[in-house]
């Protein structure tokens, strides 16, 4: 085997070293700091009513296994939704597909405040909106013919401003409630639970078998429709699939942890670096390094302020926020030479 071959598999062996890495880091971190003999003697013993063992197995654990599928599950869609866009400026956050589902889960939120939804709606009302938006950018850039980077862009920008009116409409309706709402809108993964980890994984396992059934499907797409037609791809057949699992991945992280930006971008384009642009390594070494960056995150979320639990949705939007905006003028710059 050439040694090129060797690097996605190498990648994502580092990758899972990382996410265990972090995960062990995080288990020891916190208001309650554990030393790593305890952490490691309350996994080995199991549940108990000692204090290591109700710190590790009631409240870190499925933090950080909520924390590693959110991070996987926005890593994965912003992996696809590049492909899909032939653009690597792409992600959930940025083309309004998080927006839509913020808009759905705050409508369920709001709803179920009242007593007139269930709280299982809540997902699947993110995942209506974090559909309609991710559908609606496509046609409105494919509508303005500049599909590779303006249309997209200012179809994305389009779609989450009128959606994010919508949430802010939501949130003066909520009245009382309004505070949980803004809360979960600024993304967290505080008070996880076990069954909330059981419903991001379902939604992560289903879509996640669905890109790579289309993997092959996503590079030829980066050629343009066209060129992937001329390779035997259904383009037409692939891209309803493909938008339905990067919607209902956006929709199972937004659902239990709110709106966390710039994942599906930085992540993704970091990879792409280190493994090329084949989505036969770049989905899952996207996904690994997803996990470990969001669990990463989220121990710098609780350690950073004394007394106090930063969202890690502003950790990761300080960390996003700047690497776009060096990634977009670097896109530009380019563009005009």
């Amino acid at each position: 085997m050439s040694p090129h071959r060797w690097r996605g598999p190498a990648v994502l062996g580092a990758a899972l070293v990382a996410v265990g890495s972090v995960a062990l880091l995080s288990l020891a971190v916190g208001s309650v700091s554990l030393e790593f003999g305890e952490v490691i003697g309350a996994l080995i013993r199991g549940p108990d009513a000692s204090l290591p063992s109700v710190v590790v197995w009631s409240l870190r654990l499925p933090r950080i296994a909520l924390g590693a599928l959110v991070g996987a599950s926005l890593a994965l869609a912003g992996a696809a939704m590049q492909g899909l866009f032939r653009n690597p400026l792409a992600d959930p956050y940025v083309l309004g597909v998080s927006a839509g589902a913020s808009l759905g889960a705050a409508v369920a939120l709001l709803l179920a405040a009242h007593g007139l939804v269930w709280f299982g709606g809540v997902p699947l009302l993110a995942f209506a909106g974090a559909g309609a938006a991710a559908w609606a950018v496509y046609r409105l850039a494919w509508a303005a013919g500049a599909l590779p980077l303006t249309g997209v862009l200012l179809a994305g920008v389009a779609v989450g401003l009128t959606l994010s009116a919508g949430v802010s409409l939501t949130v003066l309706l909520a009245e009382r409630h309004a505070g949980d709402i803004v809360l979960w809108l600024m993304g967290h993964l505080g008070g996880a639970r076990w069954p909330q980890v059981g419903w991001v994984a379902a939604c992560f396992a289903v879509a996640a078998a669905v890109l790579a059934l289309f993997a092959g499907d996503l590079d030829a797409m980066l050629l343009g429709d066209e060129a992937a037609g001329a390779l035997g791809v259904d383009v037409e057949r692939a891209r309803p699939w493909l938008l339905g699992a990067s919607a209902l991945l956006v929709a199972g992280a937004v659902a239990f942890c709110g709106a966390i930006g710039f994942v599906g971008l930085v992540v993704p384009h970091l990879c792409r670096l280190l493994v090329g642009p084949a989505h036969r390594w770049l989905l899952p070494v996207s996904a690994v390094a997803g996990a470990a960056l969001l669990v990463a995150a989220d121990a710098g979320a609780r350690v950073a302020l004394a007394g106090r639990e930063l969202p890690v949705g502003v950790v990761t939007g300080a960390l996003g926020g700047p690497f776009f905006i060096f990634l977009l003028r670097r896109r530009l710059s380019r563009a005009d030479r």
